[in-house]
């Protein structure tokens, strides 16, 4: 004797949706909390010049890497999205390159109102990590700019 059982379609909605929901977490706890290394931790450079700033993650981000810029007593301002790609009114002497686990964020042309700190987003997976070095401090770029005599 054969039975047939029938699913309804809320059925098959609600199994849908554990599995959709199931994989997600799966996903997340998959990939783990990235970390994400910058250097140099400082560095000073004479107007007209360029600076490359290097940001390493523990694993792949895909692309997935976003450069900031902030300056005392303001929010930080999106220069970079997905590595190089330069956020709606920002300089093209800012760029970003890189792939993988390996990008680099620069600044062409150094101008004395560049003077500021600079940050590196991963924006691959949750949460969404700034900067965590090893020492679980967190460090900043910061570009001072000044005349030579």
């Amino acid at each position: 004797m054969v039975h047939q059982v029938a699913i309804s379609n809320e059925d098959k909605m609600v199994s849908l949706l554990y599995l959709v929901s199931s994989l997600m977490i799966y996903l997340q706890v998959s990939r783990g909390q990235i970390t994400v290394t910058q250097s140099p931790s400082s560095k000073s450079v004479l107007p007209g010049e360029s600076i490359a700033i290097t940001c390493r993650t523990s694993s792949s981000v895909s692309g997935y890497m976003h450069f900031y810029q902030q300056k005392p007593g303001q929010e930080p301002k999106l220069l970079i999205y997905d590595t190089s790609n330069r956020f709606s009114g920002v300089s093209n002497r800012f760029s970003g390159s890189g792939s993988g686990s390996d990008y680099s964020f620069t600044i062409n042309n150094v101008q004395t109102e560049d003077a500021g700190d600079y940050y590196c987003q991963q924006g691959y997976s949750s949460p969404l990590t700034v900067i965590q070095t090893n020492t679980e401090t967190q460090r900043t770029i910061a570009v001072t700019c000044s005349y030579g005599h």
